[in-house]
């Protein structure tokens, strides 16, 4: 990194090559807002910046990620993220508008990102103190009034009538369809109707994601 106060870099490579280190260097705090998880648009550039950062395994050393509810969208990033919490990092989710990604190392870094173009997407980064305490204080101000992930889970819990929930509790069961047809007095074919209604409500791929996914919201099964 130049000794530039701020300074712009176009695509991931050419972040990696000028400012990856920087990744490497955090020695105390990690902060990361952005709109949903799809910033880092080459797999190796985000790959890189996981490995690094998982390499800084020091005490007391915090990650925060501040993300808007369209990083929910789907289970995957839903997973990834209850994997990153499990890992020690703070999530939130904040119904206000978020950029498309702003990063703060040790409150002595900021990168922000701006949109895709046809040559890749555009860095900004700086070491402006001034900046960066002003950007650090509205994360703050919008991590205070946000949800943490398990709380916004609970909170965005699908309605489920009273069929959802037998359904449900069947697929708990370990039953075969043609087993929970018959306790819930219902045709085989309905109750694959049933069972599809209710993966649809659940947003699950599957009948494993519906049952993780109820799991998460906290419903009965």
């Amino acid at each position: 990194m130049r000794n530039e106060p701020v300074f712009s870099v176009q695509g991931d490579a050419e972040l990696i090559e000028r400012a990856g280190h920087l990744f490497e260097s955090a020695n105390t705090e990690f902060l990361c807002a952005a709109r949903d998880l799809r910033t880092w648009s080459q797999p190796e550039a985000r790959a890189a910046i996981q490995h690094r950062m998982r390499a800084r395994e020091l005490a007391g050393f915090t990650t925060r990620k501040l993300l808007s509810p369209v990083a929910l969208a789907e289970e995957e990033a839903r997973a990834h993220l209850r994997l990153v919490q499990s890992e020690g990092a703070l999530v939130r989710i904040s119904s206000s508008p978020l950029a498309h990604e702003t990063i703060i190392i040790d409150r002595r870094v900021m990168i922000l990102a701006g949109r895709e173009t046809s040559t890749g997407r555009e860095y900004t980064v700086t070491t402006s103190q001034v900046l960066i305490d002003g950007v650090h204080s509205l994360f703050t101000a919008v991590w205070d009034e946000s949800a943490d992930l398990d709380t916004y889970l609970r909170r965005d819990v699908p309605h489920l009538d009273a069929d959802g929930r037998t359904v449900l509790k069947a697929l708990g069961s370990g039953l075969t369809d043609e087993s929970a047809a018959k306790r819930l007095g219902v045709s085989l074919r309905t109750y694959r109707r049933r069972v599809a209604e209710l993966m649809d409500t659940l947003e699950a791929g599957s009948r494993f994601q519906a049952g993780l996914r109820a799991g998460e919201l906290g419903l009965p099964h």
